[in-house]
């Protein structure tokens, strides 16, 4: 490969030679040729392809000897044929010269829109007429093999896109096929009817249908798509929407994934490059290639598209064609996941008839391994799992009490639970009023009381819940494989935002995702950051105190039997936390409704936002995924036990 030349101008200077006066006549004498300076050939050829790399046709046409009347469309063929985007040239060489004619040889970068760099050595002739050398122009200088009436052409193509892989090296994407569905506006009786039928069976925006059929009013044969289903699903709303005038399907290719909506948002989706796409991704890439757009299929584009292959040919006016250069493309490379199919399709079956926004995650209490991600609604794009910060509440007790448990008090220590206690002139309330009185701090774990955790942690060192939480991973970055901002703990301003702090209220803010790695670190000792790649490298961890972990299992367990989780006693070997964090400036304000658990060594974390109190709303949504994960081990020990 060549470096980019850096072309200079060079002034040409002529030698004018005045003919010497003489007092008598002189014998004739032969003509000799001008006498031209040094390097001037070299300094025109220069000039000349300086104005090729700026594709300044024009200025290279005035520089030329006896231009063909057809140059200009010749560069322009030249250009639109091979795709050339840009041009460069190395430093010329004379490759010689003599009384009336010379030769540079010259080296060309052209660099082909979705291939790359061709790398040409061309010559440049030249005549010289008069005093003065001047170019002339022969299809050589596009290539050496090029003749009078050859045309370039090019060819390119992409390999085979590899696949996503789960946590035991199985596809995650397939090829397969979707029914597009759209509407001919010509065809349409009734508009209204259409945008209400497709919101009611497929759930798209009427507005966005009305919309675009006003704006296609000119163009009625015009086949306008707004939203591709799969086989499954165009077989149930097929009677429903095939009678209604204007409504059409078109079957298309498609990647998809073990069922709908399986892991959406996480995989992504794949479809014809975007502007915005592909001015992120650049070279190889042009307009009309099909590319990931979301999910991990655009973070992992280019690993698992590879590289395109294409070749340059010289295509003979006398017919037939020859091979000048050949790109080698790279096949794409699979990308192992951490996700497990049995414990991803849990997810997706506990979520499946939520409406409003919602997360699951769960992740390997031993690694951080995410092994499922799930978000709702399908409908949008945005990733809550991952992406959605939102305050803990008392799911974030976990944390304090770390720093209660490290700073000496156990779970049996005698603790108070008013209804209420005030901090920095701001009173601070239990949720639903309750009372505890004296107790301990297991039994006001389990019940969720706030006034005592506020209390308990107003005693504390400041410095002792920053530590704490930072051990949690709060404030410490990661790479998940997909865009995740984790959580925060900024340091309190005051005694009042300490307290709201002490029971995840505050300026606390976690991704559903981040509290998997919370609840499985209480549980196992050991914080690990979460990674959706299997083969990514090890990211942050953090330890607890020795013996904490114990004394949390205790606390997260009390929880399950004897508190706000009790309604899932039945499930065996559970511990976990739930959480109501409260937002907004309603009165009394809204409620996102958390659950945070760990059985088997997979620790998860449930989310609905707006939901309402995290045990009646959240936990009923773990227990059934709880059941989807057992529902699979029967299934898959019958089918070891067949086999």
């Amino acid at each position: 490969m060549y470096g980019r030349a850096v072309i200079s101008w060079v002034g040409l200077c002529l030698l004018l030679l005045l003919p010497a006066c003489a007092p008598r006549a002189t014998k004739p004498t032969a003509p000799t040729a001008p006498a031209v300076a040094p390097g001037g050939v070299e300094a025109l050829a220069l000039r000349y392809l300086d104005a090729w790399a700026r594709n300044d046709v024009a200025a290279q046409r005035r520089m030329l000897v006896d231009a063909p009347p057809d140059f200009d469309a010749q560069h322009a063929r030249w250009r639109q044929d091979l795709g050339v985007i840009a041009s460069r040239f190395d430093p010329v060489v004379l490759e010689s010269q003599d009384a009336t004619t010379a030769v540079v040889r010259f080296r060309g970068v052209h660099t082909l829109r979705g291939l790359g760099d061709w790398e040409v050595e061309s010559r440049l002739r030249f005549v010289l007429r008069g005093s003065r050398w001047s170019p002339r122009w022969t299809p050589e200088v596009f290539h050496p093999d090029a003749r009078p009436g050859d045309r370039f052409g090019r060819t390119r193509s992409w390999g085979p896109r590899a696949d996503l892989l789960d946590a035991n090296g199985d596809p995650l994407t397939q090829p397969g096929e979707v029914i597009r569905v759209g509407v001919l506006p010509g065809r349409v009786k009734d508009r209204a009817a259409v945008a209400s039928v497709l919101q009611s069976q497929l759930g798209v925006d009427p507005a966005k249908v009305l919309a675009a059929l006003n704006a296609a009013s000119a163009q009625p044969e015009q086949f306008l798509a707004f939203i591709d289903v799969r086989q499954e699903r165009y077989q149930q709303v097929r009677a429903v929407l095939a009678p209604v005038p204007g409504i059409f399907f078109r079957k298309r290719p498609a990647r998809l994934s073990p069922a709908e909506g399986f892991a959406a948002h996480t995989l992504g989706r794949v479809g014809e490059i975007t502007a915005e796409v592909l001015q992120a991704l650049g070279m190889p890439y042009q307009p009309g290639d099909v590319v990931g757009l979301s999910g991990l299929e655009r973070a992992q584009e280019r690993t698992l598209a590879g590289r395109p292959s294409g070749e340059v040919r010289l295509q003979r006016r006398s017919g037939g064609s020859e091979l000048l250069y050949r790109f080698e493309g790279e096949p794409g490379r699979a990308v192992r996941t951490t996700l497990r199919m049995d414990v991803q399709a849990a997810a997706e079956a506990a979520l499946v008839d939520v409406t409003q926004p919602a997360a699951l995650v769960a992740v390997d209490t031993a690694t951080g391994q995410v092994l499922a991600v799930a978000s709702r609604p399908l409908g949008e794009g945005w990733h809550r799992a991952l992406m959605g910060r939102y305050p803990p509440a008392s799911t974030f007790k976990l944390v304090t009490a770390t720093a209660l448990l490290e700073s000496g008090l156990k779970p049996d220590s005698r603790v108070e639970c008013p209804l209420e206690v005030t901090v920095g002139r701001k009173r601070f309330r239990n949720f639903e009023s309750e009372v505890l009185g004296a107790t301990t701090l297991r039994r006001a774990f389990a019940l969720s009381c706030n006034t005592t955790f506020i209390q308990l942690a107003a005693k504390l060192d400041p410095r002792v819940l920053e530590d704490a939480a930072r051990r949690f991973g709060f404030g410490v970055s990661y790479d998940v494989g997909l865009p995740s901002p984790g959580a925060t703990f900024p340091p309190p301003k005051d005694d009042a935002e300490r307290a709201a702090d002490a029971m995840g209220q505050g300026r606390v803010l976690v991704t559903p995702l981040h509290m998997a790695t919370v609840v499985s670190a209480a549980a196992t000792g050991v914080w690990h950051a979460p990674s959706l790649l299997a083969d990514a490298a090890p990211g942050p961890e953090a330890r607890l105190g020795p013996g904490t972990t114990d004394m949390l299992r205790e606390l997260m367990r009390a929880v399950v039997t004897d508190g706000t989780a009790k309604s899932a006693a039945s499930i065996q070997g559970l511990i976990g936390k739930t959480g109501t964090a409260e937002f907004g400036t309603s009165v009394p304000p809204e409620t996102h409704a958390w659950f945070v658990g760990v059985r088997d060594g997979i620790g998860f974390a449930v989310f609905v936002e707006g939901g309402g109190v995290g045990g009646r709303v959240a936990l009923p949504l773990a227990v059934r995924f709880l059941q989807g994960l057992d529902a699979a081990s029967v299934l898959s020990f019958k089918r070891d036990d067949a086999s």
